[in-house]
């Protein structure tokens, strides 16, 4: 009876669970836990936020141009050269400045960031002043 009687008063022990050692067995596990989460309910919510994206899309006005500001100096820049064979740099400043094909012209403000970029690839492009 003593023995009954420590029974009761120890707390029942759970048997220890039992501890995968493979990666694989351990991948197989976790495959089995996700199908068993209902992906049914996942799929028709992320429907349903996609759903209000796609209908906003199809409202939103066209941007317009970006109007010119009143008296700011402005510089026609035009890409007369290849960066074919060039430094990476030179290229990335081309793009940089809005130009990426031959006879490209942008007009852009005249700023000392904007002139230190055409100085790098002054061989590249043409300078003139806008009106």
């Amino acid at each position: 009876m003593a023995e009954e009687e420590e029974k009761k008063k120890a707390p029942a022990k759970k048997a220890p669970a039992k501890k995968e050692t493979s990666p694989k067995a351990a991948a197989e596990s976790k495959a089995a836990a996700k199908a068993e989460e209902p992906a049914a309910k996942a799929a028709p919510a992320k429907k349903e936020a996609a759903a209000p994206e796609k209908a906003a899309a199809k409202t939103k006005k066209p941007v317009a141009k970006k109007e010119k500001k009143a008296g700011v100096k402005t510089i026609r820049v035009t890409q007369v050269g290849s960066p074919i064979g060039r430094k990476d740099y030179q290229r990335q400043t081309l793009v940089g400045l809005g130009l990426n094909k031959l006879h490209r012209t942008r007009e852009l403000e005249d700023t000392p960031a904007v002139r230190g970029m055409i100085n790098s690839v002054r061989h590249l492009v043409k300078v003139e002043e806008a009106a």
